[in-house]
């Protein structure tokens, strides 16, 4: 009786010889921690006890696999600590909530005719400066005329009322300046004063990013000023 070598008649789960000896076999270019634990434990397992290891060799090794334990228990020891301090670091500025930011390029929340501030940093100081309020379609709808103003920060206020003395409707609204600056009028950048609604961690870099009213979002690492 001739045998079905054919290897679709073999039961399930049982291979040929030639066909695991074929298989592409896992490549790893580096020894992992675990690879090394394993081939040390199994070294001193395996040793011939008429010709073990010499001193100097096992010495050797043994310090290699203490500094490899070492190791392994400060990353662990780090990660712990590193988790440990991001959760700190959202907890602490968690106070920043409510508190008002100096953002560029923020809105300005008009609620109940209440205006807003601003501030705009002035390295060499200005000969005269405008600032124009715009509404949410861009619109301007009061111009600012401030005389010469020192090197530093020139804070700015807003009543809240338009060109005509009226009361603007609440909403948001945005501060454009523009500034005599060594005899030629350029634009300047204005952050307007805006409250923190929330700090959260971007999953990007794990970095803390504070939110503020209008959508705006802004790095920690780039406020320069809190309150006015």
């Amino acid at each position: 009786m001739a045998l079905d070598l054919n290897p679709s008649a073999l039961p399930q789960g049982i291979l040929r010889y030639e066909d695991v000896v074929n298989a592409p076999k896992p490549t790893k270019e580096e020894m992992g921690q675990q690879e090394f634990l394993t081939l040390f434990t199994t070294q001193l397992k395996m040793q011939n006890p008429l010709d073990p290891v010499k001193n100097e060799a096992f010495v050797a090794q043994l310090a290699q696999f203490s500094s490899l334990e070492a190791n392994i228990s400060m990353k662990q020891s780090l990660d712990t600590m590193v988790t440990a301090m991001g959760s700190d670091r959202v907890m602490a500025s968690a106070s920043l909530i409510g508190k008002s930011v100096a953002v560029p390029d923020a809105a300005v929340q008009v609620t109940n005719g209440v205006g807003g501030q601003g501030v705009i940093p002035l390295p060499t100081g200005a000969a005269g400066l405008q600032v124009n309020v715009l509404d949410a379609s861009g619109n301007v709808v009061r111009e600012l005329i401030y005389p010469a103003q020192p090197v530093g920060d020139f804070r700015l206020g807003w009543d809240g009322m338009d060109a005509d003395g009226e009361v603007v409707a609440d909403g948001s609204y945005r501060f454009a300046a523009a500034g005599v600056i060594g005899g030629e009028t350029t634009n300047v950048a204005v952050k307007a004063v805006a409250k923190v609604t929330a700090v959260r961690t971007n999953s990007a870099d794990n970095s803390l990013l504070l939110e503020f009213e209008g959508g705006k979002t802004l790095p920690l690492s780039e406020v320069t000023r809190i309150g006015m």
